[in-house]
């Protein structure tokens, strides 16, 4: 073969064929335990009785020990007229479409070995079982229809299950392999036995953490010159890793239906050496249902035996962290940013974790869970947990989950314990992130807004239309701020740590309340019908504009220092926040003696215009009035912080 020749095995399935056997005769197995439990089920649920048999030691035998819904299929299972409600049935019919796709593998998705009579009966049970994906319920038709034994009454599951097992061992007999460490090898050289080793070395260093997943089944063979390598990463069949050793290279040909997964997959086995050639998409009529995928290759050339074997090593020691990937990706991506939850992976698969364990121990339902067990009105509906615990916050507690999941299970650890885990690290993660401060941060966001707003107006008066936008622009901030007080007002009603921040939300909603009529007052002053604003008299009114935008920065940094030291902040964040506070204090007198110089001026300039002098007296008065409110709540922020440090205000 040429080397794009691995390409093509992808779509060639005789290079797996005695690993596809071996799985084939353990999904046989284990499509029979399903079948027998779910009789068991129905039969305990029609007598009124506990399961009688214990399975547990069946799990184990069939390596399924990990799988926490088998246990649990029968609970709170019951009978309603001819069906039964079964809460588990999902799980269990993907169980038998997932098995059923393995048992048939070696003999209905090869061309040399046509069984189109199995394959149609194949077809029509998966198409059946994918029909009842959404069932939670079991009649007596479909139970008969998937476990009777009797050809005369038409086709079973069953009944396929057995006539594939028959069509398998009768395959097996035709294979001659030897086993390698695990890895089915026929027609290779002496020398070729420590490199098979090597590889699967590195497979079994991490494969622990596929926890029972199908997947990492490998096969060996040679070709003239090249001893190919190829692992069946996963059950999806565009999803392969070949790799090629020759006397003086490893090349490598991986194929992902998933570009970001692709990409990660390629970035752990840069730093083993391999450099990527070439990536581009491909398609197969035989491959992912003929939908496109990525094809890519990668070589690392050395003379050194010891060096290739090394690599080698390493490349198969990654291989575990790709299974699932994209799944785990999109669940994290539920809680934190892509970028945030592909670096979560990266830092699992560095330190030998992988994120198998969290999703069998039930993913994101694990966190949800511990979201909603959570105490102080933290979240609230809808809330992303990096929105309310920061990004930072957000990303360390999932990786601190998802390590804990992994290092459970792998104790065999009931997964009960991890949900416990879940929770008591959120606690831990709440009780660093001053929640209040939220609401407090939000309401000073819209003071600022609304302060820029008024600077903007003063700076460059906009036409009719543009200040009729400005106007309702500053009114939605103003209701957005009286939103978050009527929140808090709600959450104090449940929750007493919200009561001594509420003071602090009233007087901030005070400055968001005389920012927006100074914004409409302006707007009056800026009407084409009103005269045109002296010079000397905008200046004046820009410069408490100006002192009350400022103050207002200085609030929204008030606000997160407080936080941080609410949270543990640094001895130095309490430097800032005093250096800051005062600040405040001095925009306060300024803006004082600013309005001073600006009623002095309006009685100078607009004397003979008693509307105009009204209205803009009336402005100055609003924009002062915010910079008392802001000294207000810095003062209550203040004595907050010395109380929280010990030290009397």
């Amino acid at each position: 073969m040429q080397k794009t020749g691995a390409v093509a095995s992808l779509g060639e399935p005789s290079l797996l064929l005695p690993a596809w056997i071996t799985a084939a005769l353990a999904a046989n197995d284990r499509l029979k335990l399903y079948l027998s439990l779910m009789q068991a089920v129905i039969h305990a649920v029609d007598h009124g009785e506990d399961i009688a048999i214990d399975w547990q030691r069946e799990f184990v035998r069939l390596g399924l020990q990990s799988q926490a819904w088998l246990p649990a299929l029968g609970h709170g299972a019951y009978r309603q007229g001819d069906a039964v409600f079964v809460p588990r049935l999902g799980e269990w019919l993907d169980a038998l479409d997932r098995d059923l796709h393995a048992l048939a593998r070696p003999v209905c998705g090869r061309p040399e070995y046509p069984a189109p009579a199995l394959k149609a009966r194949c077809d029509a049970w998966h198409a059946r079982l994918e029909a009842l994906a959404d069932a939670e319920e079991i009649g007596s038709g479909l139970l008969h229809a998937l476990t009777h034994g009797d050809r005369k009454s038409g086709d079973s599951l069953h009944l396929l299950v057995m006539d594939l097992h028959k069509a398998i061992n009768t395959l097996a007999g035709d294979v001659a392999t030897e086993e390698i460490d695990g890895a089915h090898v026929w027609q290779i050289r002496d020398e070729d036995r420590p490199r098979v080793q090597a590889f699967m070395r590195g497979l079994h260093s991490t494969s622990a953490l596929k926890f029972g997943h199908p997947g990492l089944d490998t096969a060996v063979t040679r070709d003239g010159d090249r001893l190919l390598l190829q692992n069946d990463i996963g059950t999806n069949d565009a999803h392969v890793l070949v790799i090629e050793w020759t006397p003086d290279a490893l090349h490598l040909t991986y194929s992902d239906l998933h570009p970001a997964r692709f990409e990660f997959f390629a970035a752990m086995l840069r730093p083993l050496g391999f450099d990527w050639a070439s990536i581009a998409p491909g398609t197969d009529a035989a491959l992912n249902a003929g939908k496109s995928y990525l094809v890519g290759h990668a070589s690392l050339q050395s003379d050194s035996e010891s060096r290739l074997a090394e690599a080698l090593e390493g490349a198969a020691s990654r291989i575990v962290f790709v299974i699932d990937w994209n799944r785990a990706r999109k669940r994290l991506q539920h809680f934190v940013r892509k970028p945030v939850a592909v670096g979560i992976l990266e830092q699992l698969a560095r330190e030998n974790l992988g994120h198998m364990a969290w999703l069998l121990a039930g993913g994101e339902l694990l966190v949800y869970d511990a979201m909603q067990s959570m105490d102080g009105g933290g979240f609230r509906v809808g809330d992303r947990l990096d929105r309310v615990l920061g990004e930072a916050s957000a990303r360390e507690y999932l990786y601190a989950l998802m390590r804990e999941a992994s290092i459970r299970l792998r104790e065999q650890q009931p997964v009960a314990l991890v949900a416990d885990e879940a929770r008591l690290l959120l606690a831990r993660a709440m009780r660093k992130r001053a929640f209040e401060f939220d609401l407090l941060a939000e309401q000073a966001a819209y003071c600022h807004a609304l302060a820029q707003t008024i600077v903007e107006m003063l700076l460059e008066q906009a036409s009719p239309a543009g200040l009729q936008q400005q106007l309702a622009r500053a009114k939605a901030w103003e209701r957005q701020a009286d939103h978050l007080l009527v929140e808090a007002r709600q959450r104090s009603h449940h929750f007493e740590r919200w009561q001594p921040m509420l003071g602090l939300l009233e007087r901030m909603d005070d400055v968001a309340d005389v920012l927006e009529e100074a914004v409409f007052v302006l707007g009056l002053l800026l009407h084409p019908g009103m005269p045109q604003m002296p010079a000397e008299v905008n200046r004046h009114l820009s410069a408490i504009a100006e002192l009350t935008l400022g103050a207002i920065q200085d609030q929204v940094k008030v606000v997160e220092i407080a936080r941080h030291l609410e949270e543990g902040g640094a001895p130095r964040d309490g430097d800032e926040f005093l250096k800051v506070l005062w600040r405040i204090v001095r925009a306060e007198r300024a803006c004082d003696e600013a309005l001073r110089m600006a009623r002095w001026e309006l009685v100078g300039q607009w004397r003979e215009q008693a509307a105009a002098l009204q209205m803009a007296v009336e402005f100055a008065s609003n924009v002062e009035q915010a910079t008392d409110r802001l000294l207000e709540v810095a003062y209550v922020l203040r004595s907050r912080v010395l109380e929280q440090s010990g030290v009397q205000s």
